[in-house]
């Protein structure tokens, strides 16, 4: 399998759109609206963390996951002087459970180990990658009610590294 990452272009946003709504299906099946509201909703969520996003991580990396050709997913990275922020990453159902997750995490990491800088990402709270993000090394170091900010040192990369 060969995983590419390259720059969002302005034709993305609508597969962009189908990422993001895509991680909030079982969300939307709890919820007894029409398919018309529940899309306004979805649509009203998406431009409003596209905006926080831009307002918030001014110089963030915004990508597009591709693998083998084919566009699966979104990775967002803010490099800051003290901390590599991987503010998003979200694949599409069908390139789940592929390792595709894992690849450009460990790959996140390594630089973060390279630049001696820790990698922070925000978590919700019953997200299934939780478990992913704990058996790569990261911890919680804050609780922020619905997400958990949780953290990566180089110190704990090194260790991991050393474990494999």
């Amino acid at each position: 399998m060969k995983i590419i990452l390259r720059d969002i272009q302005p034709e993305d946003k609508t597969f962009l759109f189908t990422v993001y709504a895509s991680t909030r299906t079982d969300e939307m099946a709890l919820v007894d609206w029409t398919m018309e509201a529940k899309n306004a909703f979805l649509r009203m969520q998406f431009e409003s963390q596209d905006q926080y996003y831009k307002e918030t991580y001014q110089g963030a990396q915004y990508q597009i996951i591709e693998s083998d050709d084919k566009p699966a997913g979104r990775l967002y990275v803010h490099r800051r002087k003290s901390e590599i922020r991987i503010m998003d990453i979200s694949l599409l159902p069908e390139f789940r459970k592929q390792g595709i997750g894992t690849t450009l995490l460990e790959s996140v990491l390594e630089e973060g180990k390279n630049r001696n800088l820790p990698v922070t990402i925000h978590v919700e709270r019953f997200n299934p990658a939780l478990h992913l993000y704990e058996r790569l090394g990261f911890c919680q170091i804050e609780d922020k009610g619905v997400y958990l900010l949780m953290e990566c040192t180089p110190m704990i990369m090194e260790k991991n590294e050393s474990a494999r």
